[in-house]
């Protein structure tokens, strides 16, 4: 759905830049409703089952971090049970797509899967974002600042905290994510059960599940994001977690309870990005003229005006990004991304964490104000954050359980 005319840029701006995508369908189906189906599937009367799963009395959702549904069919030759599945799961009432939340970078869809609600309530709105509170920016991921009190900057209770009396919840995940901010942020509220290698992890999720009659457990897979990160999608590397993921999960279906209900998803797809097309935009002093502070990922930029700035500094940065970018990524203002529903409906405390003019890439392409950050993070090939397809479609795989038969025994 391109922009309604409610919430399009100016019609001069407009004939400078692709028209930009439809919003997620928050509510509908995306990676937020995931858990609160999956509730709602197990019974829990207190949650909408919006994806239209089958009830079940154990539910696991696998997220693996970075598996673009574009990706995993381009690569399905990697994934031979994961493509059996694809092609046998072509029916039923769930949706087979998902959208990721936006930005689609990790940090804002694990809170939207964690919380069910959308980004601009979560506050949870870029791998770093600006913290009003101090102005300064912050890091929402790996590097929490420790200023930011993860339980106040996102505060609504999380489904695992909601089912907290009713049904056993568990997080199967890395050890070092037991006790992060980015878990008690988004994912606070389940039984942690960690394990490091993939395998080691199947095991305890499948046994966690045996071991209640009733579950819902959050399986981490992280693996592949982290491959397409070093060496982008299109690599060897990249298609040897593809395989490593599709051995899991073929041993996930033969371990776990027969009445359990095995979702894949991701968080986000990934596209790789040439080298020259990794651009330092602080170069060029028109593309940061005003701007206070930046921050948000290489493919979707947030840039904070100088305080006391007027519309005409913020338009004229508009203007100095679409001379030079226009036709290679979309270019609007805070303002028009919320009326657009880029983040869901916004809470004031939310608000001021968006920068007041956004730049999302549209091709393969991605900004960096080496001002601020690293060198190394130009070195990254596989990247996520904007609107694109590849980055905001995600698969929604239910894998059929397919138990072992008994020792001794052959399968009819």
């Amino acid at each position: 759905m391109e922009q309604t005319s409610e919430t399009a840029a100016p019609p001069a701006r407009q004939a400078r830049q692709e028209p930009l995508p439809a919003a997620p369908a928050y509510g509908s189906n995306t990676i937020a409703d995931v858990l609160t189906s999956a509730a709602a599937a197990m019974g829990d009367g207190r949650f909408t089952n919006a994806l239209r799963l089958p009830a079940a009395r154990r539910v696991v959702v696998v997220l693996v971090d970075g598996l673009g549904k574009a990706l995993l069919k381009q690569k399905s030759g990697h994934a031979p049970f994961l493509r059996g599945v694809m092609a046998t799961d072509s029916g039923g009432e769930h949706p087979h797509t998902l959208h990721a939340a936006f930005p689609s970078t990790t940090a804002t869809s694990l809170s939207s899967l964690g919380t069910g609600v959308v980004p601009g309530q979560h506050g949870m709105l870029g791998y770093d974002v600006l913290d009003p509170d101090q102005d300064k920016v912050v890091n929402l991921l790996g590097n929490w600042d420790p200023g930011v009190d993860p339980r106040r900057w996102q505060p609504f209770p999380t489904v695992f905290e909601q089912l907290a009396g009713h049904h056993p919840t568990a997080t199967v995940s890395l050890p070092k994510f037991e006790q992060s901010p980015m878990t008690l942020a988004a994912l606070r509220g389940s039984t942690f059960l960690g394990a490091t290698s993939p395998q080691a992890r199947v095991e305890l999720a499948a046994g966690a599940l045996a071991a209640h009659p009733s579950m819902l457990l959050y399986l981490y897979w992280g693996e592949l994001d982290k491959a397409g990160h070093r060496y982008g999608a299109d690599s060897a590397q990249w298609e040897h977690q593809l395989e490593e993921l599709d051995a899991g999960m073929k041993r996930l279906a033969a371990t776990v309870p027969a009445d359990t209900l095995i979702l894949l998803t991701a968080d986000h797809g990934m596209v790789d990005v040439p080298r020259a097309a990794r651009i330092d935009y602080s170069r060029y002093p028109e593309l940061v003229a005003g701007a206070r502070h930046t921050a948000g990922e290489p493919r979707m930029v947030h840039l904070y005006l100088e305080r006391g700035a007027g519309t005409e500094v913020r338009d004229a940065l508009v203007a100095a990004w679409l001379e030079r970018f226009g036709t290679k990524a979309w270019v609007l203002t805070r303002d028009e991304a919320v009326a657009a529903g880029l983040f869901g409906e916004v809470r004031a405390e939310a608000a001021g964490r968006i920068g007041d003019v956004l730049v999302a890439a549209r091709e393969s392409i991605a900004f960096y104000d080496l001002r601020r950050v690293r060198p190394q993070a130009v070195e990254v090939v596989g990247q996520h954050g904007s609107l694109t397809k590849a980055e905001r479609e995600v698969p929604l795989l239910r894998i059929p359980v397919t138990p072992r038969a008994p020792k001794g025994k052959r399968r009819r």
